[in-house]
């Protein structure tokens, strides 16, 4: 078959009246933007990204406005023109939140091996981030949950080795008031340690999941855990709870708040009576928990570091340093915030921010 002017024309109008076609029903965002920025078609669901009108068609790109939380649209474009080999992905962000993968591809007349201008496709890639960042949040919980079992379960292990010194002693000298004492404790200590592993262990996800807790009940069962060193340092414990219960993940919460109370009793000022104080109140959308201390405090100069992970500021009390950064962590993962007031020789206080009170 000969080809006339006719004939090509015909092919010509064809093979636009496809593309015109492809674009008009395609569900992808696509705009087709010749070498010189000149906008020639789009896909109407490319109205999204860019405040477009059929009367768009045949002006610069660069004087379109989009709505996009990216400004180097043109640069990118103007960056493939230039280079053919060059394909641009990149993630950019809507006005309204969405999140999109702009990929800026050279269209390309092989015949004249020349570049005619770039194809842009947005591939709504939202539900992909949200699911990337909420396995991101779990994987950081679980994260700091091993550190709070390796830490929290230290002390109530320390406590039965003291326990287990006790109950010799009294053994040693046959006192038998004193050995059933000793037993006594030993069964509070350990029902608080098998208790402890329960809530880092059962239910599986369930302990990262919000709930109403009993603050009252978990601060009890913290000082019950506490027992033995507190009666040893002769520290006075107060409540004011004006808000009993928070909506918190079970186990971080009483992580939480034992973490804080053992480092009050750790830092208890021997040369002083000791007092520790625990209270929650309504600040705005917040409900605030602070424990208040009168013991040694904390330098100014060490204030801004406490936080930071194995961390220990003494090196004569025990410890591992995971402590305040679990706390803070276990707090900002659940949209909360932590705020320290401490002074040497005086006390400290920590304050936690709870938002979603009930």
């Amino acid at each position: 078959m000969i080809k006339t002017p006719r004939t090509d024309a015909r092919q010509l109008r064809k093979l636009n009246f496809d593309l015109s076609n492809y674009f008009s029903n395609t569900i992808i965002p696509q705009l087709f933007v010749d070498a010189d920025l000149i906008l020639r078609i789009f896909t109407p669901p490319a109205m999204r990204q860019f405040s477009l009108t059929y009367d768009h068609v045949g002006k610069n790109i660069a004087d379109i406005k989009d709505n996009l939380r990216y400004h180097y649209v043109v640069e990118d474009i103007q960056e493939v023109i230039k280079n053919s080999n060059k394909i641009l992905e990149k993630e950019v962000q809507t006005t309204d939140g969405q999140w999109f993968q702009m990929n800026i591809v050279p269209y390309i007349e092989h015949e004249e091996k020349l570049i005619n201008g770039v194809i842009i496709t947005f591939v709504d890639i939202t539900k992909r981030l949200m699911a990337l960042r909420e396995l991101e949040k779990l994987n950081s919980q679980y994260e700091t949950h091993k550190y709070a079992i390796a830490h929290d379960i230290r002390q109530p292990i320390s406590a039965i080795t003291l326990i287990a010194d006790g109950l010799l002693l009294a053994h040693k000298k046959n006192d038998s008031v004193q050995f059933e004492k000793w037993i006594t404790t030993l069964k509070t200590s350990s029902k608080s340690l098998q208790s402890l592993v329960e809530d880092f262990t059962s239910d599986g996800d369930k302990n990262l999941t919000n709930k109403a807790l009993n603050v009252e009940t978990i601060c009890e069962n913290i000082l019950t855990a506490l027992k033995v060193e507190i009666k040893e340092k002769k520290i006075r414990i107060t409540t004011d709870l004006k808000v009993r219960e928070l909506v918190f993940p079970k186990s971080s919460l009483r992580s939480v708040l034992y973490n804080l109370i053992h480092n009050a009793v750790k830092f208890s000022d021997p040369n002083k009576k000791s007092t520790i104080k625990i209270t929650t109140t309504v600040q705005d959308e917040f409900v605030v928990l602070s424990v208040l201390d009168n013991g040694i405090g904390i330098p100014l100069e060490h204030q801004e570091r406490v936080f930071e992970k194995a961390l220990r500021l003494s090196k004569t009390i025990r410890g591992t340093g995971m402590g305040l950064y679990v706390v803070k962590k276990m707090i900002e993962d659940n949209a909360g915030r932590i705020e320290l007031k401490s002074k040497e020789n005086e006390g400290t206080t920590f304050n936690l921010f709870f938002k979603n009170a009930i």
